[in-house]
């Protein structure tokens, strides 16, 4: 019954932006426009002004509306997970200031409400959803709705270089706002963008808190719970977790009271250099530096070539490597992002399948090839990635180490040792002359994790530190409206077809319908 009312509701929100995208004559100028990531681009920024009267006068507004449901079906439930579904309605409010000499700000005020849910109990066992609101803040105070200025910062701009210092967005290989449900991962801290120099972009940062988007506090960006969980009740465990980064790709073995055990401490703060060129003909190559000093650093590399065939085709191979080292924070967590291994783990003193449990050196490596024709409404990818036999890779900052490559909806590919094929293809029905705005995205992956990495209990039993072997069937359907430029329905849907572990069935289906609308 549940099930058929969520799905109800979705339909009735469906027929009704249809209904109105198709009715309504829109006038308005269009500002922004949204990305396939969900992230936007500005088509019309505040001038720059000279006097302090116009500073606030000649600043800009921008408005987002939103709303997204989730829907995730287990083949199998068990005591630890149950399906799961969660609906927010909500969006955001932008105000920049005009530039005063250079100099301007920017406030951005989001809100996710939540009508309609699971009740406080079955919270826990959300899946995609859980982004439609803070866990913390349903167990602590019983509110299911988020309120959160994401943004707040100060900005100069000089030439094509722009300093900004606060509350933020960042977009980088491993950092990213991934504002693809109701509230973006933000950043608190200070950030160097630069195009000064032709055919190239520079980016630094030094951020010290982040807020993931199902957060509505900042926290540290590499610190698994915010206090020490000896003696604390289950509930308060809870909240001591989920106060910290609890990404679902964090790794849990670098918690807070991992740090002290090892003499560090849980303060830490994020570092970025990244730099873009296409000084090259059809070559487009990126270097990228992340380091949470005395933990841990990774180096990426990353180029695509353009490759034109005759008149028409044009073939587009890429590659991506990235080696983590290991600056410390292996002595704290170990190799696997579980924290089962490594020096304070529940096993330590067992390998867990790793060379070296205790260090979180590793590589990961990853090639594509895109095929794409002018003019024409499709484009092809296959793409392969395979992760270095050493550490897991440790990236909770949103910014997917296999992303473009071969990661698929709500995967995380970049375990040791696993290997991943992906074929991609997409198909614009709007530019082949069939169906007006409406585009599909279709992907299929092929996940093979190393089943050789587990611990074994005192009983005897194996548990396992990487999931289980898995085919992906993942498809985007997109739906534009001329009448109504800025507004945008999606509906995305993943078959996972996974083997059993621990004789269970782990494969499930996972909904998601979103509707955005810029203004």
């Amino acid at each position: 019954m549940r099930k058929m009312k969520f799905l109800g509701m979705l339909s009735v929100l469906l027929v009704t932006a249809t209904l109105k995208a198709q009715t309504i004559e829109h006038k308005r100028e269009h500002k922004r426009t949204l990305n396939p990531n969900r992230t936007y681009t500005y088509l019309k920024l505040p001038p720059r002004v000279t006097s302090l009267s116009e500073w606030l006068s000649k600043g800009m507004w921008y408005g987002r509306l939103r709303v997204h449901g989730f829907r995730w079906n287990w083949h199998e439930e068990t005591r630890s997970r149950k399906d799961n579904w969660s609906l927010g309605l909500g969006g955001s409010m932008t105000l920049k200031t005009a530039y005063f000499y250079g100099l301007g700000a920017t406030i951005d005020a989001y809100t996710s409400q939540n009508p309609w849910h699971m009740s406080k109990d079955e919270i826990i066992y959300l899946k995609g959803g859980k982004d439609t609101l803070s866990r913390h803040d349903v167990y602590a105070d019983d509110r299911f709705d988020m309120n959160v200025i994401a943004q707040l910062y100060a900005e100069y701009k000089l030439g094509r270089s722009s300093l900004k210092y606060g509350r933020q967005k960042f977009e980088s290989i491993l950092i990213k706002s991934n504002d693809s449900k109701m509230i973006p991962n933000t950043f608190e801290g200070v950030t160097l963008h630069s195009k000064d120099l032709p055919k190239h972009t520079f980016k630094l940062a030094w951020f010290t808190k982040q807020k993931l988007r199902d957060h509505t506090a900042f926290h540290e960006p590499l610190t698994y719970g915010n206090r020490s969980l000896s003696g604390l009740s289950p509930r308060d465990k809870l909240l001591a977790i989920w106060s910290g980064n609890d990404d679902a790709a964090m790794h849990r073995g670098l918690s807070y009271d991992n740090y002290h055990k090892a003499g560090m401490s849980a303060d830490h703060d994020l570092l970025v250099f990244e730099t873009i060129s296409k000084a090259a003909k059809n070559l487009k190559g990126v270097v990228d530096y992340t380091a949470v000093p005395d933990v841990l650093s990774s180096l990426v590399l990353e180029f695509n070539y353009k490759i034109p065939l005759h008149s028409t085709y044009t073939l587009i191979p890429g590659v991506r490597g990235l080696k983590q080292f290991d600056n410390g924070g292996g002595k704290v967590g170990g190799a696997s992002l579980t924290g089962l291994i490594g020096p304070y783990g529940r096993y330590a003193g067992q390998s867990g399948g790793y060379d070296d449990p205790d260090s979180l050196d590793g590589w990961l490596a990853m090639g594509r090839i895109d095929l794409r024709k002018k003019e024409a409404p499709w484009r092809l990818r296959a793409a392969y990635s395979q992760v270095g036999d050493e550490a897991d890779i440790v990236a909770p900052w949103r910014g997917f180490p296999t992303g473009g490559y071969t990661r698929s909806m709500g995967q995380y590919n970049w375990l040791a040792n696993a290997k991943t094929w992906m074929f991609r293809a997409d198909y614009d029905f709007a530019k082949a002359g069939l169906i007006p705005g409406f585009s599909v995205v279709a992907r299929i992956a092929f996940e093979d994790f190393d089943q050789g990495k587990y611990v074994v209990t005192s009983s005897g039993k194996k548990i396992y530190l990487q999931p289980s072997d898995r085919t992906v069937y993942h498809f985007d359907l997109t739906q534009k409206f001329a009448k109504v430029p800025g507004f945008e329905m999606r509906l995305r849907v993943a078959f996972v077809d996974a083997d059993k572990m621990y004789g269970i069935n782990q494969s499930y289906e996972a909904m998601r319908f979103e509707m955005n609308y810029l203004f």
